[in-house]
């Protein structure tokens, strides 16, 4: 029960790594503020955690939206007394399309979520975590933008995964004085339903042709990771197992991202 006497905010908690991180957490005794901007889907979450004996408030906010993110913390922070844990973990993939395709609407869209999204949870949850006086923050960033660039399409996608890992790093400094940790997951292909989502148009015409080794994900022989295997990662670097680590992305990912051509 490592996190016994946490509070932890999971946000994209409704599924995929969001909601086996939440999960997990809460298995390991943290109270956990499960996020989503799906009422359905979330207090399903939520569920699943107070039935095997945990503790859990769903929270219905579009990370975009400041004043959205602001009253789900205070809800949060109202039920719990505190915040310890903050896991900024929701995200599209959004439009994938070449670059004179991509309208600036689809751009903003992803820009939104993905990037102003993590701002916001940060920004609205970070004077709780000093007032606890230490935390851990995490952000899901990818190894798009970070050690991978041949995803035709995806520049929207990439440059916030990148920008997430620069915000990491520049407030693992900023924030170290507080005690509060800050480290970045780069998933590679996860069983998970964010490609169900992606749109994808035209693709083919900004695809450079890319021969990879057999098996894309060398350690396990093409097969993806799994959401559970993240929220392990996830449960490690919120942990007192994690805590002299800051500023670091780490990947998981089978090995995929160090393919060559």
């Amino acid at each position: 029960m490592e996190l016994t006497g946490r509070v932890a905010l999971v946000t994209g908690a409704g599924s995929g790594i969001g909601k086996a991180a939440a999960l997990r957490f809460a298995r390991e005794g943290a109270a956990v503020g499960v996020l989503s901007r799906t009422a359905d889907e979330i207090r399903r979450t939520a569920d699943e955690i107070t039935a095997a004996g945990g503790r859990a408030v769903p929270l219905v906010a579009d990370v975009a939206d400041s004043a959205a993110v602001k009253g789900a913390v205070e809800e949060l922070v109202g039920a719990f007394g505190r915040l310890d844990i903050v896991f900024a973990n929701a995200g599209i993939n959004g439009v994938w399309a070449p670059i004179d395709e991509l309208t600036p609407e689809e751009w903003d869209r992803t820009i939104a979520i993905n990037l102003r999204g993590t701002y916001l949870t940060i920004h609205h949850t970070v004077r709780h975590l000093k007032r606890s006086g230490a935390g851990a923050i995490l952000v899901t960033a990818s190894i798009n933008g970070t050690r991978v660039f041949s995803n035709a399409g995806a520049t929207a996608y990439s440059c916030t995964k990148a920008a997430q890992v620069a915000m990491v790093q520049m407030l693992a400094l900023e924030l170290a004085q507080h005690r509060i940790r800050v480290n970045a997951i780069c998933p590679g292909r996860i069983d998970t339903e964010i490609d169900e989502n992606t749109q994808a148009r035209h693709t083919e015409a900004a695809r450079e042709p890319v021969d990879y080794p057999e098996g894309k994900i060398p350690l396990t022989d093409g097969k993806a990771g799994t959401s559970d295997e993240v929220a392990e990662l996830a449960l490690f670097l919120a942990s007192n197992r994690a805590r002299h680590i800051t500023g670091t992305p780490v990947w998981i990912d089978g090995a995929q991202s160090l393919l060559v051509g």
